[in-house]
C-alpha cells in the first residue's frame, strides 16, 4: 500500500507585501515559518503529521496567498467550523494577523477550503 500524499499548506496575507504596510519579503516568510512550525508542534503526535516529518526532503508544503485580512479571517473560520487543525499567526507586538498553517493533512482532505486562493508570487 503507497503512503498518503500529504501536504501541508501555509495561507499567507499577500496585502502585507503592498502598500501601505510594504512587508520586505524576509518578513512575510518569517511569518509562514512561524506558523508552519507551530501547528506542526501543535499536532506533533498527530500520526499524519509525524508521517509527514518522516518524509525529510520529500515533505511537500503549498504556499498560498490570500488577500487580505479578511479573507484570512473567513478561512480560520471554515477551517474552525471543519474541525480542521490550524495556527492562525498574529504577529506581535503590532497584533497583526499575517497567516495561517495547517497541520500535514491528505490534500483531498483540506482543498475545499484552500482551491479559493492562488499560489504565492
Amino acid at each position: 500500500m503507497a503512503a498518503r500524499a500529504l501536504v501541508q499548506y501555509v495561507v499567507l496575507r499577500g496585502d502585507l507585501r503592498r502598500e501601505p504596510f510594504s512587508w520586505p519579503l524576509g518578513a512575510s516568510v518569517a511569518q509562514a515559518c512561524h506558523a508552519a512550525l507551530a501547528v506542526v508542534h501543535a499536532h506533533y503526535h498527530h500520526p499524519d503529521t509525524a508521517a509527514y516529518l518522516a518524509q525529510g526532503g520529500s515533505m511537500r508544503t503549498v504556499v498560498l496567498e490570500a488577500p487580505d485580512e479578511c479573507a484570512l479571517t473567513a478561512l480560520a473560520e471554515a477551517l474552525q467550523q471543519n474541525n480542521i487543525d490550524h495556527k492562525v499567526w498574529v504577529e506581535q507586538p503590532e497584533n497583526i494577523v499575517t497567516c495561517i498553517a495547517l497541520r500535514p493533512y491528505p490534500k483531498e482532505h483540506v482543498h475545499q477550503y484552500l482551491k479559493k486562493f492562488k499560489l504565492l508570487k
